[in-house]
């Protein structure tokens, strides 16, 4: 069989054999040399099909570790590929016609089988080696899970710290504490009210103008503030117990010696002591506070705002890294003086916000500082929060707060959720994307919970539509129940939550679809005090044996809210008391980390202005002469005879001042002087 047959039946082309040493050998025939020398034939059809394999191949790749494998099966993959792809042999006589055609299409078959059958064993080979590749890396990062947890655990248990996202919570306590970041800009509510363009402007700075600050959530640093530096307060881990992290500020030494002479400038009733003292230090927060309170009695409610926000991002700035404005169990103790500015920062901060017209930004730091301390809510932020809740129509969030706090909480006792419950109810019920049998569902409990409201407090009408400028029916204001009898009976401790839930709601109730709707609850109520409904003497019974004192955090709050309906009804006790803004009646049980050293205070003798006056130029001057507690005898000594020779001096100059005498000018009326007398 010739050469040309046997390259045929392998299905190799002329000019494709493998290039061997041993071929080219010297003095063999030309003409053989010419017959067995590979010819350099150039193909398109094989170059663009390999292209396009090679294309094909790299498409098919999703990871580019998958491009990654032995050097022995790419030779293999690729060597079986070019002997697939190949055509068969034709010679280029390819009109002749062989004998052992058919073997050679058996062969060729059989060989295409087996290159096919290779083929798919190595991709199920590399399926297999991925599958394992990924099961070992699942179960390497399972492991490391199991041990992160168990990290995470010890941790636990050593320090007691957990470590909680910012969206965890269950959802019973989710809707009362929970804070989002977002919500907490001011601008977010404004970019939604009026659009972004209108809110921004021409604030947003330029690139070479820019200045890189640290990135706060609850205040941003302004180009006009002076050049933060940390004022020394930090902020420590108390202890981490029942999933709860406890926190405090501290001040640092050099930060008590500013307090220090905080107090001196509060007590010497100047406020341009306390702008020195700014000027000096301008991130100390009481300054900061009691500035802002100056400011804002004097009408300058940019700077009062400008000013608190100072002083919340002086205190951003030193927050703990695990201590989370969002999570809801991060607290704070209002019993230590450090963190009591954190408390009043953040309410000035609310309340500016409420009167700029950003409620919903409002109501989430008032769910921030109900989250700081929930149980004895110093600023009893309960007598606020449903008024924020209505002003940013978040009805069902006030419902799941009153559906979950009554229980251990006694929502239904205060005025506020009494009234504001069935507010809520009532909007619901007027909504206009709401189920017909919804929207009664809610009518009817606000008709049921607006009328129990009124029967357990029915001191609060009267005042309500006297600020609401409505004149009440005759027969409402003639009633017994209504009349002044029901106002002057009441304890003060009910007369202040009334006063501070009407001053602050009587805007609520001015729209007319309200008025109507409480005019028809007020004839339901009367009907039903003249039928003798039980339940209003229930209720009298309560409000007799309730409401008899009204604790601490209640006053603290009448006071930060300068309601003047609420401020008129505070005791005697609290009303004679000097009242700080840095410090608004402070605990009685306050817990002092330290202590203000005691001043000499000026003895109340009856020394005369002169012997003041030596006090001021001699600190040791003694008029008296009394015994002095020196350590040293010899500067007691000293001392003695200083006094000595100054009350020597006193009473020389005592005497001359005795023997002055003052003669007085003659009188321009009396004309018999001599005017010559004063030449």
């Amino acid at each position: 069989m010739s050469s040309r047959a046997l390259r045929r039946l392998k299905g190799k082309q002329r000019g494709q054999e493998d290039l061997d040493l041993g071929h080219l050998t010297l003095g063999e025939d030309p003409e053989e040399q010419a017959d067995e020398a590979p010819v350099p034939v150039q193909s398109n059809k094989t170059s663009r099909s390999r292209k396009a394999k090679k294309n094909k191949a790299q498409k098919n790749v999703g990871n580019i570790y998958e491009l990654i494998c032995d050097a022995e099966n790419e030779t293999e993959k690729i060597s079986t590929d070019e002997n697939v792809e190949k055509p068969d042999g034709t010679d280029d006589a390819g009109l002749e016609k062989n004998d052992n055609r058919d073997t050679e299409e058996n062969q060729q078959k059989e060989e295409e089988r087996a290159t096919k059958s290779t083929s798919r064993d190595k991709v199920k080979k590399k399926k297999k080696k991925r599958k394992t590749k990924m099961t070992s890396e699942d179960i390497q990062e399972d492991g490391a899970d199991d041990d992160i947890d168990a990290l995470l655990e010890t941790i636990e248990q050593s320090n007691g710290v957990t470590v909680q996202n910012a969206g965890c919570g269950s959802s019973d306590n989710r809707s009362v504490i929970y804070v989002e970041h977002r919500n907490l800009n001011p601008e977010t509510e404004l970019k939604r009210y009026f659009g972004a363009r209108a809110v921004l402007g021409d604030q947003r700075p330029r690139q070479r103008q820019r200045q890189f600050h640290r990135s706060t959530w609850m205040a941003s640093p302004k180009d006009t503030w002076p050049r933060f530096s940390r004022p020394g307060i930090s902020m420590t881990l108390l202890q981490s117990k029942d999933g709860l992290q406890y926190f405090t500020f501290e001040h640092s030494r050099d930060y008590q010696q500013v307090q220090f002479k905080f107090l001196d400038a509060v007590e010497s009733m100047d406020p341009n002591n306390i702008v020195t003292l700014l000027q000096m230090n301008p991130y100390h927060i009481d300054s900061l506070l009691q500035l802002s309170d100056v400011c804002r009695i004097q009408e300058d409610q940019e700077m009062a705002r400008d000013l608190i926000e100072r002083a919340l991002y002086s205190f951003e700035c030193a927050f703990h890294p695990l201590f989370s404005l969002t999570s809801g169990t991060c607290r704070l103790d209002y019993l230590r003086p450090e963190n009591r500015a954190f408390y009043l920062a953040v309410y000035k901060h609310m309340m500016f916000l409420e009167k700029r017209g950003c409620p919903r930004t409002a109501l989430e730091y008032c769910r921030l500082i109900l989250s700081l301390d929930p149980d004895s809510d110093p600023l009893c932020m309960l007598l606020l929060i449903d008024f924020l809740t209505l002003r940013s129509r978040e009805y069902h969030s006030l419902l799941r707060l009153y559906q979950d706090w009554e229980e251990y909480r006694n929502l239904s006792q205060l005025p506020n959720f009494a009234f504001s419950v069935a507010l809520s109810h009532f909007h619901l019920s007027e909504q206009e994307d709401i189920d017909p049998e919804e929207s009664e569902k809610h009518r009817h409990k606000a008709d049921l919970m607006l009328q129990n409201a009124l029967i357990m407090f029915p001191g609060v009408l009267m005042p309500l539509l006297d600020l609401c400028t409505v004149q009440p029916d005759a027969a409402v204001s003639s009633h017994a129940f209504f009349g002044p009898k029901s106002q002057m009976g009441q304890s003060p401790a009910l007369a202040e939550l009334i006063g501070l839930y009407v001053g602050r709601t009587h805007t609520l109730w001015r729209e007319g679809g309200v008025m109507l709707w409480l005019e028809q609850c007020v004839k339901q109520v009367l009907h039903r005090v003249d039928t003798k409904d039980p339940l209003v003497e229930d209720c009298e019974n309560k409000r007799k044996q309730r409401y008899q004192s009204a604790p601490r955090n209640i006053h603290r709050h009448v006071l930060l809210s300068e309601i003047k309906e609420a401020t008129s009804t505070l005791p005697l006790d609290v009303t004679t008391q000097p009242v700080m803004g840095f410090d608004p009646l402070p605990p009685l049980d306050s817990v002092i980390s330290y202590s203000r050293p005691q001043r000499q205070n000026a003895r109340p003798s009856n020394e005369s202005t002169l012997s003041l006056f030596f006090r001021s130029l001699l600190p040791n001057f003694n008029l008296q002469g009394g015994p002095r507690q020196e350590d040293d005898m010899e500067v007691a000594r000293a001392g003695r005879e200083l006094n000595q020779e100054v009350n020597r001096l006193m009473v020389a100059m005592r005497d001359m001042l005795a023997n002055i005498q003052f003669q007085e000018p003659p009188r321009e009326d009396n004309h018999d002087t001599d005017e010559e007398e004063w030449d």
